[in-house]
């Protein structure tokens, strides 16, 4: 387990000069629900910073809202979710969550339940939307945020072949049933123990997971780092899914673990500038504006 370092900004992917529109990343979000209308935006908007095309696919209630959105923003593609699998196949990676609903009666395994679902209920049913895309689309690569992570089952991760998932501390022990070992862990020496848990379900799972927290915990199947940055600031709603947003933009053209490490520490960085400058009075929507400046910075070190 090592901290993550600037040196990492040498390995990722530069525009090359002469690319033209769509070389340089192209990425779906599926997002947005009735109540979590702003979650899936702030994801879009750190995402249209870094990639060349975003292609949104909100709820209805989210589509009517973006539409007027669209008057001062210009950044993305809102597309219907009848159409978001023709979208998928030409991405680079899609993030799928952020917003999405957590409605647990809706978590239906039986045949004869599903039939009765009304078509509201289809619309907004997290749990068979995130099931059927990741299972449709298994060779993609995937960032599971929010919503689909506290709906779907672990599963799902054995056959996904790039994936990252993005949960808190909560999220992640339910996900993996560590309830019990979570509530274990003792304030004194809890980090180390953390970390392994991490670890451990990264190689049983062959997936890339970002444990946020005072500390966040990037492991792979086959690496660990850590990064410390951090401030009151960053607590505010929305910021694990610029966070998401940030490292979906990032795996379009870069190595999982990478984008997940380089995302980390761009967003603390980024919240740490804020907090010299306002100290804990940011939002999200502000983080959105800092990281592209520190982006600037890292990728010239």
């Amino acid at each position: 387990m090592v901290p993550i370092s600037k040196e990492i900004f040498r390995k990722l992917y530069r525009p090359p000069v002469n690319s033209h529109k769509g070389q340089n990343g192209k990425l779906t979000i599926i997002g947005g629900s009735r109540l979590f209308h702003g979650a899936s935006l702030w994801s879009l908007k750190i995402a249209s910073r870094l990639v060349d095309m975003v292609f949104y696919a909100p709820v209805a209630e989210n589509q009517q809202l973006v539409q007027k959105l669209k008057a001062s923003l210009y950044d993305f593609i809102c597309i219907p979710r009848s159409e978001v699998e023709n979208y998928i196949m030409e991405s680079d990676a899609v993030l799928i969550g952020p917003g999405l609903t957590r409605d647990y009666r809706l978590k239906i395994k039986s045949a004869e339940k599903i039939q009765k679902l009304s078509e509201a209920d289809w619309q907004e049913n997290t749990y068979k939307i995130t099931r059927y895309l990741l299972m449709k689309f298994p060779q993609k690569k995937w960032v599971i945020d929010a919503g689909s992570l506290q709906m779907m089952s672990a599963e799902w991760l054995r056959k996904l072949e790039h994936v990252v998932i993005t949960p808190h501390l909560g999220e992640f022990s339910k996900l993996f049933k560590l309830e019990k070992e979570i509530r274990a862990l003792k304030p004194a020496g809890s980090f180390p123990v953390l970390a392994g848990l991490v670890s451990n379900q990264a190689k049983e799972y062959g997936c890339t997971i970002v444990l946020k927290g005072p500390t966040d915990i990037v492991c792979s199947p086959t690496q660990c780092a850590y990064d410390k940055q951090g401030n009151p600031g960053m607590t505010k709603g929305g910021t694990g899914d610029v966070l998401a947003g940030l490292i979906a933009g990032l795996v379009c053209k870069n190595d999982l673990f990478l984008a997940a490490c380089a995302g980390v520490f761009a967003q603390g960085l980024a919240g740490n500038q804020l907090y010299k400058r306002v100290g804990p009075y940011f939002n999200a929507s502000d983080l959105c504006e800092e990281i592209p400046k520190v982006l600037k910075e890292l990728m010239a070190y």
